[in-house]
């Protein structure tokens, strides 16, 4: 606003200049310059600037439409997904740094009765909207349930799970409510836009910041969308953490229901069958055991598999492994994998790039095992053990199974 504002000034300023320079043309040099030329510079310098200025004000006045801190609450099956429970971990932040509230948005059929839960994990308010045709997660009726939300009550950020649900939910909303989208998120917080004071431009506060992984991993790249609201982001499940429960919180409910019509975009279910998978979802484990390259084939990874047994724990691996097909995705760590946070995590034969200690770094306990004493991993390590995984990780194997007997 103070930016445009002064180029409003400075228009002014050209136009009073405009005389000067013709009463020079005219006086001094002799030159022939109609006045109407004159007059009509002085229109466009002001015009211009007025219609900037104009457009100015509305922006602002429309952004300050926006208030709160609003999440998705995702729930299948009448669940409550844990990723809703670590979104309004960090909206509470995120709210405590803007002096607003927190709103859970719950969209299901029958699924009033899992407000409260929602503000046992922080939310100050919930608004419900229940209805028959919401009963299983469809792309249509939920994007339209979520837009009509964001268009009647005008959140200023907008958070959703980055899960199966929410990738296939968050970009078709932020199309219908024409925003700008930040995808798998690692890091919110609210901070200044451009984040360094830039020569001739207004710097912006109170935005929100969204951090992700670009260009395969291989950088970091930090988002604002300073110029339209809401300020949507998807969140990685696993990154944020949920707060302590506030035993006996009870929710705001607000019911909501924007009318559904089916139409040739709703999908008619007609079953769901339900896998049966053996892979453990390696967000929630307490205990992992994680391999890299070093432990050289998928073979090798039964030295980890019997670590593991011993410990209660689960394997986990780095993205080599899973480029050199020795585990599946499912497993992998790190930035363009999950974020975990067990009791304890082993790096075995992990180097620790930056791509994969973003997913573990925030672990209660990280003990790695490395031949190379040099590598990063150690630098993130609450314990390290230098030397040849294939003697070390049998010889812990044993001694763990020898104690815990």
């Amino acid at each position: 606003m103070i930016s445009v504002l002064r180029e409003f000034e400075n228009a002014i300023s050209e136009v009073q200049n405009l005389n000067a320079i013709h009463d020079h043309l005219l006086n001094d040099l002799h030159l022939n310059v109609a006045a109407s030329e004159i007059l009509r510079c002085q229109l466009v310098y002001t015009v211009s600037a007025m219609d900037r200025y104009f457009h100015e004000i509305v922006r602002v006045g429309f952004l300050e439409e926006y208030k709160g801190v609003f999440i998705f609450a995702e729930q299948v099956d009448n669940k409550i997904s844990n990723i809703a429970y670590e979104l309004l971990g960090k909206a509470k932040d995120l709210a405590k740094d803007l002096g607003t509230e927190v709103t859970a948005v719950l969209i299901g059929s029958g699924v009033k009765d899992l407000a409260d839960s929602l503000a046992v994990y922080g939310a100050d308010r919930v608004i419900v909207v229940d209805d028959p045709e919401l009963k299983d997660y469809r792309t249509e009726p939920y994007a339209h349930a979520l837009a009509s939300v964001i268009n009647e009550f005008k959140p200023e950020i907008m958070l959703v799970g980055a899960t199966a649900i929410g990738r296939d939910l968050g970009p078709r909303v932020s199309a219908r409510v024409a925003t700008g989208l930040t995808a798998d998120c690692t890091s919110l917080e609210i901070g200044n836009f451009p984040l360094e004071p830039v020569a001739n431009q207004e710097q912006l506060h109170n935005q929100l910041l969204m951090t992700r992984p670009a260009f395969g991993g291989n950088t970091i790249a930090t988002i604002a969308c300073p110029y339209n609201r809401p300020q949507m982001a998807t969140v990685r499940p696993g990154v944020m953490q949920k707060i302590a429960p506030i035993e006996g919180a009870k929710a705001n409910v607000v019911e909501f229901n924007p009318g559904f019509t089916p139409d040739n975009k709703y999908v008619e279910i007609l079953d769901i069958v339900k896998s049966v998978v053996d892979t453990v979802d390696i967000s929630e484990a307490k205990i992992l055991v994680s391999g890299g390259r070093g432990v050289g084939s998928a073979e090798n990874f039964k030295l980890l598999d019997d670590l593991a047994e011993v410990l209660g724990g689960t394997v986990s691996c780095s993205r080599a492994v899973v480029d050199n097909g020795w585990k599946p995705k499912d497993l992998q760590v790190g930035q363009t994998g999950k974020t975990v946070r067990p009791n304890v995590y082993f790096a075995i034969g992990i180097s620790g790039a930056i791509q994969h200690t973003a997913g573990m770094e925030e672990s209660d306990i990280i003990i790695a095992i490395n031949k190379d004493e040099s590598a990063p991993i150690f630098d993130v390590a609450d314990y390290g053990i230098v030397g040849d995984l294939n003697k070390i990780v049998p010889m812990l194997t044993a001694q763990l199974k020898a104690a815990i007997k």
